[in-house]
C-alpha cells in the first residue's frame, strides 16, 4: 500500500525542516506512519494476508528506530513529532 505523490509532497511540505529537507527523521517517519495507516486498513479487511503483515511489521520496526533516534538526539523534536502525528510512545 504505497502513498500518492500528492500525498507525499504535502507530507514533506509540513514535516520538513528547510527548503531542500526531504530525508530528515521527521519526513521520514510522517511518510511511514502514512503508510503504516493505509496498510493497517487493509489488515482489518484482510486477515489472513501474511505476506502484508510482515511488511506492516517491518515498517512500524523502521519508524521505531526512527523515533528512538531523534529521541536520542533530539527530545523537544520528538515530542513534537509525536504530538503531531498522533503516535502512542
Amino acid at each position: 500500500m504505497s502513498i500518492t505523490k500528492e500525498r507525499r509532497a504535502e507530507l514533506i511540505k509540513e514535516h520538513q525542516r528547510g527548503d531542500a529537507d526531504n530525508g530528515s527523521p521527521e519526513v521520514q517517519i510522517a511518510i511511514l506512519s502514512s503508510r503504516i495507516n493505509s496498510l493497517t486498513e487493509h489488515m482489518r479487511t484482510h486477515k489472513k494476508d501474511y505476506a502484508s503483515r510482515r511488511g506492516l511489521l517491518a515498517m512500524v520496526s523502521r519508524r521505531r528506530r526512527l523515533l528512538d533516534y531523534l529521541k536520542r538526539i533530539d527530545p523537544q523534536r520528538y515530542l513534537d513529532i509525536i504530538r503531531s502525528l498522533d503516535i502512542r510512545k
